[in-house]
């Protein structure tokens, strides 16, 4: 399959077969690299990575993998550069695009990382937006395959905040067959376009979008239990406002006990014990939480190697 120069802004620009192809292809280089025999096929490659909001995951594992593929990840935060400084966006891409092969950025507004695609001739990639965060989404479906030999069918409950987390697994999860519950205080529900196009996309593939606000009633027999912290990144004067709204809103024992009894438990990271999951399930024989943070090297890699 051929993904060459593609864009990585959102998991609703690629098709069914495509998400398949980048789980199989990170789950290759993944024991390609366990097994010492990664080939660098990014040797002389470089991407720019071009970071508005501050990251470990996404960094780090993008760092890693152009260097472990050959390549070389350049480092860029606003005081780097002169969009910091009022250049517009398009000017930065143009110029950035003749000097690397693809450019990442993490931003606030998707309109940020659309504008940046459209002025570069090299690939873009969202490393989160306050909309989606998909390079997330595609190492959380890397992971449920792992340990479960399929997505289709499979039931996920997301308890939290309609952030850009859900955003992006209600898409990934619509596309691949499974049925999305998502669980939110009121007032707190995904946006209504993400919910319509994800909706709509569940048709198309015999998935299923649930959206409720009671906890027990996404979690009940689900086979995936996600989560997030209660506010995001740019959120951090709600966060008090947000807990007495969000209390409930937690997975812990009582709601492991409802899940399917081989259920797995999922968060993208940075996690806050205590508040959106216990220490105890966080710790527990049925989170999958650190295989999936290093999944983010491995999902990252497949994509850097597909359109570079």
């Amino acid at each position: 399959m051929n993904l060459k120069g593609k864009d990585f802004l959102s998991l609703k620009d690629y098709t069914k077969e495509e998400i398949k192809y980048l789980i199989e292809l990170g789950i290759k280089l993944k024991a390609d690299q366990k097994k010492g025999e990664l080939e660098q096929i990014l040797k002389g490659k470089t991407l720019a990575m071009i970071f508005q909001k501050s990251s470990t995951r996404t960094r780090v594992s993008f760092e890693v993998a152009m260097y472990q593929l050959g390549g070389l990840g350049l480092f860029l935060s606003t005081q780097d550069l002169q969009i910091g400084r009022g250049e517009p966006i398009a000017d930065t891409a143009r110029v950035l695009a003749s000097y690397t092969d693809g450019i990442l950025i993490r931003t606030y507004g998707q309109e940020e990382v659309e504008e940046l695609a459209k002025y570069s001739k090299v690939p873009v990639i969202n490393g989160l937006t306050d909309l989606y965060h998909p390079t997330q989404a595609l190492a959380d479906l890397m992971t449920i395959y792992e340990h479960k030999g399929t997505l289709a069918g499979l039931k996920l409950a997301y308890i939290g905040d309609g952030n850009n987390m859900v955003h992006s697994l209600m898409i990934g999860g619509a596309k691949m067959g499974m049925e999305v519950r998502v669980a939110t205080p009121r007032g707190y529900e995904p946006k209504e376009e993400i919910i319509n196009l994800s909706t709509e996309l569940a048709h198309k593939h015999n998935g299923k979008i649930i959206l409720t606000n009671d906890v027990y009633e996404a979690a009940e027999n689900a086979d995936i239990l996600y989560t997030d912290v209660w506010a995001s990144m740019g959120q951090e004067e709600e966060i008090e406002e947000r807990k007495k709204h969000f209390q409930g809103f937690q997975i812990n024992a009582k709601m492991l006990e409802l899940a399917h009894k081989e259920a797995i438990v999922m968060h993208c990271l940075p996690a806050h014990r205590g508040e959106e999951i216990t220490h105890e399930v966080m710790e527990g024989p049925q989170s999958v939480i650190f295989e999936e943070a290093e999944n983010r090297l491995h999902a990252h890699r497949a994509i850097l190697a597909a359109i570079i």
